[in-house]
C-alpha cells in the first residue's frame, strides 16, 4: 500500500493528503523533507510517513515564506525555528477534513501570502499558493479538480474568480511585483477551461452564439468560460477572442446569422453603446421573415451604460441561462 492511499485513521495525514491541503505536488512535500528536514516528527511503521498538525503547520509556514520570495533554504530554516502560533487545540489528524466548509463569519484568509480571499471556498487557498509558487502541475490539477467537483459555472464563480481577484489586488498594491503570477494563473485557467469543455457543438442554422471582446479589449477569460459552459450544453459557439475590429465583428455576424452576440468590455473606455446598438439592429433573412441577434453586453465596462435594445445578464449563470433558452428554441 502506498503512502497516498493508506487510511488516515492510523494516526496522521499521508503525504498526499498534506499536499492537497497545501496546494502543492506531493513531490514538493517530499523534497522539502529530504532537502530541508521538514519531514514529520514521527513515523508509523516501515516507510509510511504520517504528518501531525504541528508538522503541517511547519509546512504552511514554509509555503507562506516562499510565497513572499524568500529562498527555500532560508524559508525552511525560519519554518523550523518559528514556533507555531498559539491557538485552540487542533482536531486529531484522523478527523481533519480535506476541504473544510467555509465558516459563517471567517476572517480574511491570506493563503500564506497576503492575498485576501475572505470567506471564499477552501480550494481558493490551494490555487493561490500554487500560483504564487508558479507550480504549473499543482495549479492544473487543482483547477481541474474544482471544475469536476463543483461544475464549470460554480467553480468559476466561487473558486476561480475570487482567486483571480485576490491576485489582481495583490498586483495593484505591490507595484507590479506579482504581475507574473497574474499572467501565470490566467494562462492556466484558460487551459483548464479548454480541457474541461467538450468538443465544439456542430453548427445549427440560427442557433449559434458569437462571442467577442469589443475593440481595444483583450480580457477574454470570461468569454472563454462562457464558451465552455455553452459547449457543455450542446450550443454551437463561434469565439473570436480579444479586440475584434468593428468591421470584422459586423462581417462575422452577417456571415453566421447567430441567435445571439455576447460583447465583453472590461472598462468603460472600451464599452461602445453605438456598436452594441448597431449589432442589435442588424437583420438578415427573406422579406417577411427577417430576424436579428440578441446582443448581450458583458463585463464591468457596461456598468451604468445600458445600450437600448440589448440585454445585460448579471453573472455567468444568467448569461448561460439566457443563451441556452434562446439557442434551443
Amino acid at each position: 500500500m502506498s503512502e497516498s492511499t493508506e487510511p488516515a485513521g492510523t494516526g496522521g495525514l499521508t503525504t498526499g493528503e498534506v499536499a492537497r491541503r497545501l496546494g502543492v505536488a506531493p513531490t514538493t512535500v517530499r523534497t522539502w523533507d529530504q532537502r530541508y528536514g521538514l519531514g514529520p516528527d514521527r513515523h508509523t511503521g516501515g516507510r509510511h510517513r504520517r504528518w501531525t498538525p504541528a508538522d503541517v503547520a511547519r509546512l504552511e509556514r514554509m509555503c507562506a515564506l516562499t510565497a513572499t520570495g524568500i529562498p527555500p533554504a532560508e524559508a525552511a530554516r525560519l519554518a523550523r525555528e518559528t514556533p507555531a502560533p498559539a491557538s485552540a487545540p487542533a482536531a486529531p489528524p484522523s478527523v481533519l477534513p480535506r476541504r473544510a466548509p467555509a465558516p459563517q463569519a471567517a476572517p480574511a484568509s491570506r493563503a500564506g501570502s497576503g492575498l485576501r480571499l475572505g470567506d471564499a471556498r477552501q480550494e481558493c487557498k490551494g490555487i493561490a499558493r500554487a500560483a504564487l509558487r508558479l507550480d504549473a502541475a499543482a495549479l492544473d490539477r487543482l483547477l481541474l479538480d474544482a471544475i469536476r467537483e463543483h461544475g464549470l459555472v460554480a467553480a468559476w464563480t466561487e473558486v476561480i474568480v475570487p482567486t483571480l481577484q485576490a491576485v489582481g489586488r495583490k498586483w495593484e498594491s505591490s507595484g507590479e511585483r506579482y504581475v507574473e503570477v497574474e499572467h501565470f494563473l490566467s494562462w492556466h485557467v484558460s487551459g483548464a477551461l479548454r480541457r474541461a469543455a467538450p468538443d465544439t457543438a456542430p453548427d445549427r442554422p440560427g442557433a449559434s452564439v458569437v462571442l467577442a471582446c469589443v475593440p481595444g479589449d483583450n480580457h477574454t477569460l470570461a468569454l472563454e468560460v462562457l464558451s465552455a459552459a455553452l459547449a457543455q450544453r450542446g450550443i454551437p459557439v463561434r469565439m473570436f477572442g480579444g479586440a475584434l475590429p468593428v468591421e470584422s465583428l459586423i462581417a462575422a455576424v452577417r456571415r453566421t446569422g447567430p441567435a445571439a452576440v455576447a460583447l465583453w468590455a472590461q472598462s468603460r473606455a472600451t464599452a461602445s453603446r453605438p456598436l452594441a446598438q448597431h449589432v442589435a439592429a442588424m437583420e438578415w433573412g427573406v422579406r417577411g421573415a427577417r430576424r436579428g441577434p440578441l446582443v448581450l453586453t458583458l463585463g464591468p465596462g457596461w456598468s451604468g451604460r445600458p445600450a437600448p435594445g440589448t440585454a445585460r445578464p448579471h453573472g455567468l449563470a444568467d448569461a448561460v441561462q439566457a443563451l441556452e433558452g434562446l439557442a434551443t428554441r
